[in-house]
């Protein structure tokens, strides 16, 4: 038996098409009742002594945040590794870290930049990996959104989600939650934005790809933004502003929504710019929700992968 063997006997959560569309849709309704458990004071904790790693190359404060309240509301613990403290920073294969970690804790989630560590840490794990982000995808993320919609507006099976900005993982993943949740996809970007292509070819029927936002945002049901340059990007910041200024989702851009349509950002936001002052703190914005819901989705994942994995009786 080789040393990784055993690890085909969980399932991993890098990208949402790790997902069937009905098991997508019963983790995001998991976590609207994990969120009112915890709202009602329901006691519910099953996995006391299970431990969740959560490796950081990238900075963050909500992905740690509701993976750490979260894995400490279902009974267990969180581990929060960077590179300055662990052999990670100092060249250790990834596929060693794999082997090593993945023989002490329950999980382990990564956020990172390059899409491939996730993967190759995925293929050399005993126990289940979860995409914190990467430059790729924020699966994430999206779980907390189709969450916050579905409160919200009920299902978004058949309705017009519209991106725009930039062609990045956060775009990226909602053209995966276009396949996984039927939904139609506009996204509106500069050119030499756009997605990447093998991502586009893989949702070919379901995104269209336009340059005029407000053409875009036409009958929208959402509508959706992020930041211009992302982290690793700053350098670009300039000229960026210049090539997305008429990309900013203002008032006009929402006046040409569906007259119930909502706005979600998956924050930081940088008012002024990708997003005006008046849509981001306005009625239709669920920006808060939405944040609020990553640590209820996550719970929901969590519980998803791992408790498969307990003895059972």
């Amino acid at each position: 038996m080789s040393m990784d063997a055993d690890q085909t006997h969980c399932r991993h959560f890098l990208s949402l098409l790790d997902l069937s569309s009905e098991e997508a849709r019963r983790l995001i309704a998991r976590g609207t009742e994990l969120k009112r458990m915890l709202k009602t004071g329901e006691d519910y904790r099953p996995f006391p002594n299970r431990t969740l790693a959560m490796i950081f190359e990238k900075s963050s404060t909500r992905t740690r945040v509701s993976f750490e309240v979260g894995m400490v509301q279902l009974g267990g613990h969180a581990l929060f590794l960077s590179p300055r403290d662990t052999q990670l920073g100092r060249g250790e294969p990834i596929e060693d870290s794999a082997r090593v970690l993945s023989r002490m804790v329950d999980a382990v989630m990564i956020r990172t930049f390059d899409h491939a560590i996730v993967e190759r840490f995925a293929a050399h794990s005993r126990v289940p990996v979860i995409n914190g982000l990467t430059d790729r995808l924020h699966p994430c993320q999206l779980l907390a959104d189709m969450q916050t919609y579905h409160e919200h507006r009920g299902d978004i099976r058949g309705r017009r989600v519209t991106w725009i900005g930039d062609g990045n993982n956060m775009c990226h993943s909602f053209m995966e939650a276009a396949q996984v949740f039927d939904f139609e996809l506009r996204v509106a970007c500069p050119e030499g934005f756009e997605p990447q292509a093998d991502l586009l070819a893989a949702v070919q029927g379901r995104c269209t790809i336009l340059r005029d936002p407000q053409e875009a945002a036409e009958g929208a049901d959402l509508i959706v933004t992020d930041v211009w340059a992302s982290m690793g990007q700053e350098e670009e910041q300039a000229k960026r502003e210049a090539l997305f200024a008429p990309f900013q989702v203002d008032d006009a851009v929402m006046s040409r929504t569906a007259p119930d349509a909502l706005f979600m950002h998956c924050l930081p936001a940088h008012r002024g710019e990708e997003v005006s002052a008046s849509v981001i703190d306005g009625p239709r914005s669920v920006v808060w929700d939405e944040a609020e819901n990553r640590l209820h989705a996550q719970k929901a994942l969590l519980e998803f992968l791992l408790l498969p994995l307990l003895p059972q009786g």
